[in-house]
């Protein structure tokens, strides 16, 4: 295995134990359709948190547990700065994003 899906697990690990500290993690799944949503990051269905937990990480793990090329260029730092801009406490959040965008940019 590729150094770089061990250090993108890791990453993910990190991201998963950080939404589960800020209690973001949620224990139900959205609705199929919300999931099922065309938008980028489905801003129109998901919170930024949902779309984390229920597409990104499952999406990531599979194409980490299957070897597939992973995408070269994610900005999800920059979205999730957005979105948490009025939270004090979402400084650790964004930087394991920013580690993720910075470690798939350098392939």
């Amino acid at each position: 295995m590729q150094a770089i899906y061990s250090e993108i697990a890791d990453q993910l690990l990190l991201l998963e134990a950080e939404l589960r500290r800020m209690a973001l993690w949620q224990e139900e799944v959205p609705p199929a359709e919300a999931l099922a949503s065309t938008e980028p990051f489905c801003v129109d269905t998901l919170t930024l948190p949902q779309w984390l937990q229920f597409i990104f990480l499952p999406r990531m793990r599979l194409m980490i547990e299957q070897e597939m090329p992973l995408p070269r260029e994610c900005g999800i730092a920059p979205i999730a700065q957005e979105f948490f801009k009025n939270s004090g406490d979402a400084a650790a959040l964004v930087a394991i994003l920013e580690a993720v965008d910075q470690r798939l940019q350098r392939g």
